[in-house]
């Protein structure tokens, strides 16, 4: 009996953060106004009201694509890679079009929008700049733990430094690596169309 228990207590702390992920304590990372919800409920909220609610997904393009992404989720960067190698990696720029991008595809009078990023800095960032485009903040949400969640701080893990608390991927929520040129970043989908003329 004692064998028994140990192995369920080992897959509940090995698996734990995957398979009951929407019991992860999230953290909101940057003060914003508007709501915060948990990738379960941002998820529940687009099924109810598929027509007007969406989740926008702030990481570049790159993460986009090779890290993959909620099924269904636009991708409008709040940063793009720069490509200077500084001491923290490679560095981001501000995406000055951000609110324009969203009022492109957007109306702040009828669509709510959930943002998406990481871990959850970027998205609140996000719902800031929504607000000042015009969302009412009633309107936005920032997602909690993002698409790939925090971080596990435990030196003795094998997981240490991998993000595995929380998130879109870790609650086992639908998501994809697949690229639709529908929910690509505009400005890439128009100059790609331009091109092919």
């Amino acid at each position: 009996m004692k064998k028994i228990s140990l192995i369920v207590l080992t897959c509940l702390l090995v698996f734990g953060t995957s398979a009951f992920g929407g019991y992860y304590r999230y953290q909101i990372k940057v003060d914003h106004e508007g709501g915060n919800v948990t990738p379960s409920q941002a998820h529940e909220m687009v099924k109810r009201d598929p027509a007007h609610t969406f989740i926008i997904d702030t990481r570049t393009r790159a993460e986009h694509q090779f890290v993959g992404h909620p099924v269904g989720a636009y991708n409008i960067p709040l940063k793009f890679w720069n490509g200077q190698l500084g001491e923290k990696g490679y560095g981001l720029t501000t995406n000055s079009g951000f609110s324009n991008d969203l009022l492109e595809r957007f109306n702040p009078a009828t669509d709510k929008l959930i943002f998406m990023c990481r871990s959850g800095k970027r998205s609140c960032l996000g719902c800031t700049a929504a607000i000042k485009a015009g969302w009412n903040p009633k309107d936005i949400c920032n997602m909690l733990g993002g698409f790939e969640g925090d971080k596990i701080e435990n030196k003795t893990s094998i997981y240490n430094g991998q993000r595995k608390l929380g998130g879109w991927k870790n609650e086992g929520l639908p998501w994809t690596y697949h690229v639709d040129n529908k929910l690509v970043y505009k400005a890439d989908f128009d100059k790609a169309n331009l091109a092919q003329q």
